[in-house]
């Protein structure tokens, strides 16, 4: 039988609550060398940041983490949150060890906003397109298949709208596309641990797979004669977005049964691909029922 996890607690190291008494790190050990001429160090993994990315890969039991660094007193919501995570016996969580803010940004790229937490974790397994074929449950399922988006805050904000609206995963192509990184996670903000993000080497092909499995392709272009309110939906569609500027590419074109574009009657006619995804996706997905 598992004993109960001691809460988390933020105070002193003495506090008896603590779950690692030597957390804080004395300043006198601490590399003196101007940030800027330090080598950075080889660590294998990668550090997520910021509260909602890292609750999020915490309660993941996907996701391996390793270490858990505080900078700061969490508030109430945020101390309970981490109590409750330490709580559950089904997760193997890492020791949490208090450092100071100049030490976790030492770990992380620079400008990054932690927000004062950051977990040193395994990426998580990989998936393909198989994976997540099979276990679809019936009724309208979207996938988000990405031609080339290379910004990570783009591709992460698309996550968290296809975790708010039920998107079943998000594609994106191997070159010319982010992998998982901790900026990723922070602009997915916990959708990265819920939605599967699969990095494919070939996107026509993989457009080909998900037709076969009876999927339509639907590409977002803003020529496009229609709008997404005007078609009919079929069950299972997926949604193409290209990168900003270039746009879909002449062979993910050919993949799609339809092109269509958001309706647009002000004065701009063209959204952020983030944007323009999450305002797809809510449409896509609040029309719930079948062609």
């Amino acid at each position: 039988m598992s004993r109960k996890r001691k809460k988390l607690s933020t105070g002193p190291a003495a506090d008896g609550n603590r779950r690692n008494a030597n957390a804080a790190q004395s300043p006198a050990g601490r590399d003196k060398t101007p940030r800027s001429q330090r080598k950075p160090q080889r660590e294998s993994g990668l550090w997520l940041y910021g509260w909602h990315a890292c609750l999020a890969a915490l309660g993941n039991p996907k996701r391996r983490c390793r270490q858990l660094l505080l900078a700061g007193t969490p508030d109430a919501g945020q101390q309970t949150a981490l109590n409750a995570l330490y709580d559950r016996h089904d997760l193997s969580l890492p020791e949490s060890r208090s450092v100071d803010r100049d030490e976790m940004s030492e770990r992380l790229p620079p400008g990054a906003v932690h927000q004062g937490i950051a977990v040193h974790a395994d990426p998580l397994p990989a998936k393909d397109l198989e994976d997540i074929l099979e276990p679809l449950p019936p009724g309208r399922q979207v996938i988000v298949a990405l031609d080339q988006v290379s910004d990570p805050h783009n591709v992460g904000a698309i996550l968290r709208s296809a975790a708010v609206f039920g998107g079943a995963a998000v594609l994106n192509t191997e070159r010319h596309a982010p992998a998982e990184t901790g900026t990723l996670a922070k602009s997915a903000s916990g959708g990265l641990e819920s939605v599967p993000y699969i990095q494919v080497i070939n996107l026509a092909r993989s457009l080909d797979r998900l037709k076969e499995a009876g999927f339509w392709v639907f590409g977002l272009a803003s020529e496009a004669p229609a709008t997404l309110p005007e078609a009919e939906l079929p069950e299972k569609l997926v949604l193409c977005l290209g990168a900003e500027g270039p746009g879909l590419r002449r062979l993910t074109r050919e993949r799609c049964d339809l092109l269509v574009r958001l309706p647009a009657p002000g004065a701009l006619q063209d959204l952020n691909v983030s944007n323009a995804a999450a305002v797809a996706l809510y449409e896509l997905l609040a029309r719930t029922s079948p062609v």
